[in-house]
């Protein structure tokens, strides 16, 4: 029987996490699971995945520690194929560190689990206080895996028809922005080929569902539950009568147009990777050809998440009498 192997990704920057690591070693030290942690050295070097210019890198995990208590380990550096030939991928810290995880596990479609270390955490599966609970599911492979729809962004410039098209993708939103922050951006959008709305704004953000209750939250978009499949655009301060979030079909095609004669602007997409967009460019956002596997372990209703996130009130609900 192959060996099974773990990749994990955590924000080394957290005091959690080496307690939260000695678990994992642990409960994989018992079960023969492999351990292979991604050489955080490597965090910002150009290798093919862009790891944000600020995120901390922190202190590096010590294998010889994790070793002692028994794991097997391997150490990987951070490239499109460290999660090669692993089941799962298992993230350590907030929101951030889990796209940062999910920028590892998307090539290789490699299914994600969030501990969460952070603040808010609310793309994680579970608290760091059930690190041990988790991990017995875990090895027990008493999980299932959800897919969770993403975006396929392509950024074209008609006025230098040699470049070539850059392309990448998104798990929550790409974001449209001023690239000078001075002014303001002026942006015709389209879908399925048809021009909806012109404006000048700060910007424009297209979110998957699971990007609701980030950027696109924080604009002023509407909370979607992660099963729907649909595409959301919403301005970010549009100074325009219409300019509302829309909610499109998945198979809707977008375009964003960005003014010959106006700002240049930037395509951020996952708020990780950075394309120019500059005047007379477009950015066109559909349906991602390959998901996010995500790993679930329980069954909450997504109304219990956002309450418990977002600390919403409830009192005074007495539910449905039977």
């Amino acid at each position: 029987m192959p060996t099974r192997e773990f990749l994990v990704v955590a924000h080394t920057g957290r005091e959690a996490v080496s307690v939260t690591l000695d678990a994992i070693a642990r409960s994989c030290a018992g079960a023969g699971v492999k351990l292979r942690i991604v050489d955080f050295d490597t965090m910002e070097h150009d290798t093919g995945v862009a790891m944000g210019h600020n995120d901390p890198v922190g202190h590096p995990v010590d294998p010889d520690h994790l070793r002692a208590l028994g794991a097997e380990v391997e150490v990987t550096e951070v490239d499109t194929a460290s999660a090669h030939g692993c089941e799962l991928v298992i993230v350590l810290g907030g929101d951030g560190t889990f796209l940062r995880a999910a920028e590892l596990a998307y090539p290789e479609s490699v299914p994600v689990l969030g501990i969460n270390l952070g603040r808010i955490g609310f793309l994680a599966e579970a608290e760091a206080n059930r690190v041990e609970e988790v991990m017995a599911l875990l090895i027990g492979r008493d999980y299932r895996i959800e897919s969770r729809m993403t975006l396929d962004i392509a950024v074209i410039n008609p006025a230098e028809p040699d470049d070539p098209v850059v392309r990448t993708w998104a798990l929550n939103e790409v974001a449209i922005q001023n690239q000078t922050n001075q002014g303001v951006l002026e942006l015709l959008t389209e879908v399925d080929g048809r021009p909806v709305s012109a404006f000048g704004a700060d910007g424009l953000l297209v979110s998957t569902p699971t990007g609701s209750t980030a950027y696109a939250f924080s604009a002023g978009g509407p909370v979607m539950w992660p099963d729907l499949e649909a595409i959301l655009i919403v301005p970010s301060n549009a100074h325009a009568l219409f300019a509302r979030p829309m909610v499109t079909s998945p198979r809707s095609k977008i375009g964003v147009e960005v003014d010959k004669e106006g700002r240049p602007a930037v395509a951020l997409c996952d708020g990780r990777r950075v394309i120019d967009v500059p005047p007379g460019a477009r950015v066109e956002v559909r349906r991602g050809s390959r998901p996010v596997q995500w790993v679930r372990i329980d069954s909450d209703p997504f109304a219990d998440r956002l309450v418990t996130k977002f600390d919403l009130p409830v009192t005074g609900w007495r539910g449905r009498k039977v």
